[in-house]
């Protein structure tokens, strides 16, 4: 797979990406399987909480500039 070069700021949150879904947290054809595994937040969540602190992130720092 060829790496585009990306700014500092996307790339990590591309790593931070890579690193949910090599845990599995993305998991193509999911819905097909029943599970009947116990709710583990980082591992069904992780995105959201992820986004979660990316937009509490950018909350903080515009009242940070703004001021």
């Amino acid at each position: 797979m060829r790496r585009v070069r990306v700014p500092r700021p996307i790339a990590a949150v591309l790593r931070l990406v890579d690193r949910f879904e090599e845990r599995g947290t993305h998991a193509p054809g999911a819905e097909d399987r029943v599970d009947n595994r116990p709710v583990v937040p980082w591992r069904d969540f992780g995105w959201l909480i992820a986004a979660w602190l990316v937009g509490v992130g950018v909350f903080v720092l515009f009242f940070a500039f703004a001021s």
